[in-house]
């Protein structure tokens, strides 16, 4: 009997290390984001944000100057005339919200992979919202990490 209790309370006692092993284990796997992962984030939710607000200035700060936006019908727009297509209203968005999104950082460049469902007016009374499948990548300069490409396609909305 004195056996076989201290074999239970040995596997009880390895089963309990174990689980609390993994526990940690899975903490550290599931890493928190880094200060630039963090940055890049606020950026693409700051970006989406004035693109709803239709806020012209802090468009001009996150856009780099060079950058290349292709629209999910295979438009293209640098950031100037992406801009002035916000203001003038001939890119309007309700809302955006971000469904999926992977931050990954090479150095100074980050690639932003995500899914956003884009609410949009209607048109002759009908839906017009979008969901894009997207890519787009962000460049550090300085301190503030601007997007210079942005590239999507449309995805069934269920």
């Amino acid at each position: 009997m004195a056996i076989e209790r201290w074999i239970f309370t040995l596997i009880d006692k390895t089963m309990r290390l174990f689980l609390t092993l993994a526990l940690l284990l899975s903490l550290t796997v599931a890493k928190a984001q880094s200060a630039d992962e963090k940055a890049v984030a606020a950026a693409e939710k700051a970006r989406f944000d004035a693109q709803v607000a239709k806020n012209a200035d802090v468009l001009n700060q996150l856009l780099a100057d060079d950058m290349v936006y292709v629209h999910s019908n295979g438009n293209v727009d640098n950031k100037q005339t992406y801009i002035q297509s916000i203001k003038d209203g001939n890119s309007t968005y309700n809302s955006i919200d971000v469904q999926e999104q992977k931050i990954r950082l090479y150095g100074k460049t980050a690639i932003v992979n995500g899914v956003c469902y884009i609410k949009r007016p209607l048109v002759d009374g009908k839906n017009n919202d979008l969901k894009l499948r997207y890519t787009d990548a962000y460049v550090k300069k300085g301190n503030q990490w601007q997007m210079v490409t942005w590239q999507s396609f449309r995805m069934p909305i269920q």
